[in-house]
């Protein structure tokens, strides 16, 4: 990765340069957006058009705009963004759906000689947009059918025997993972391994990366998790909720699953105390913030340079930006 300032190296294109692409990664709540916009602000200041991508899970679905804190007008601050909201719920974007999109943008921002942003805490997402995916083959529906009907037990037992390295990796009770490399070796006749070999379709050697991860100190980070839950309260979660509700999706896709949907959507059938139902979705989105802190430490490469702090303020910022900067 190069450590080069961006700013200061104009790329060509048709000379085959490799174009700038920065990436601010960090756990829910971190300032991952404030820090995404005043880099653009920053660069637009100085001559270079700046975009905003999203790499967030939530935040692509235009179903919810408060419950993934997408940011609002005021927040992006004149910065264009894209890819926020740009799915209806009713579809399942998958990492896949994403870094195919995200590539679009990219590349389009590219030729336009602008600078892309790209900011969330999915690893999944990013990992999938730099690195490419694994080419696994269309799973046969009455494989998947059987394979998830089995209790967790008897599918990892049959993972030990059918693919024994993949099953070396997993936890026993691990139902989706397990089930997941169940499936794909018993209808490609092939282990996850192979399949993961051949990625394809990443694009982290066709651009310089200027990464920086956000690691804020846990326990401030879940306070900003707790006031976060409280403010979309404030904002209108419950009516948002409610909307999500009477279009009667499929509880299985992934807007139905988003963290507060269920908690809100049982204050709204009466079953759920609205204290009780903060709680439980505050105490979620902290469990989901220490998953995302944990990835965030251990998978991305060791030349990413991480910024820790305790509290996310003017200086923090500073100290972001002068990471890009120089």
């Amino acid at each position: 990765m190069s450590t080069t300032n961006f700013l200061d190296s104009p790329y060509d294109m048709a000379a085959g340069d490799r174009p700038p692409l920065a990436l601010i990664a960090g756990p829910t709540a971190s300032g991952k957006s404030d820090c995404a916009v005043a880099l653009a602000q920053a660069l637009e200041r100085r001559g270079r058009r700046a975009v905003v991508i999203n790499a967030d899970s939530s935040q692509v679905y235009a179903d919810l705009t408060i419950l993934s804190a997408r940011p609002t007008p005021e927040e992006m601050g004149g910065i264009e963004h894209r890819l926020f909201g740009a799915w209806d719920g009713a579809q399942s974007c998958s990492a896949a759906d994403w870094a195919a999109a995200a590539r679009a943008q990219i590349a389009q921002l590219h030729a336009q000689g602008a600078v892309p942003i790209v900011v969330g805490g999915t690893g999944l997402y990013i990992r999938t947009l730099l690195d490419g995916i694994a080419p696994v083959p269309v799973i046969d529906p009455q494989v998947r059918a059987h394979v998830r009907a089995l209790p967790v037990d008897q599918a990892y037992a049959a993972l030990l025997n059918e693919d024994p390295e993949r099953a070396a990796k997993l936890g026993p009770a691990d139902s989706a993972r397990v089930a997941r490399a169940l499936e794909v070796v018993r209808s490609t006749g092939h282990g996850l391994a192979h399949w993961q070999a051949r990625t394809e379709g990443g694009i982290g050697a066709h651009v310089v990366l200027h990464p920086v991860i956000l690691l804020p100190e846990r326990e401030s980070l879940y306070a900003r998790c707790d006031l976060r839950f409280a403010r979309m309260l404030e904002r209108g979660a419950l009516d948002e909720v409610a909307l999500l509700l009477a279009r009667r999706l499929d509880p299985d896709l992934p807007v139905m699953r988003a963290i507060g949907v269920a908690e809100l959507a049982g204050v709204i059938a009466g079953t759920t105390a609205l204290e009780d139902a903060t709680a439980q979705a505050a105490q979620a989105t902290r469990n989901y913030a220490k998953r995302q802190f944990t990835w965030l430490r251990h998978q991305p490469p060791p030349s990413w340079p991480g910024i820790s702090f305790k509290n996310f303020t003017k200086d923090t910022l500073s100290d972001i930006l002068l990471r890009f900067l120089g």
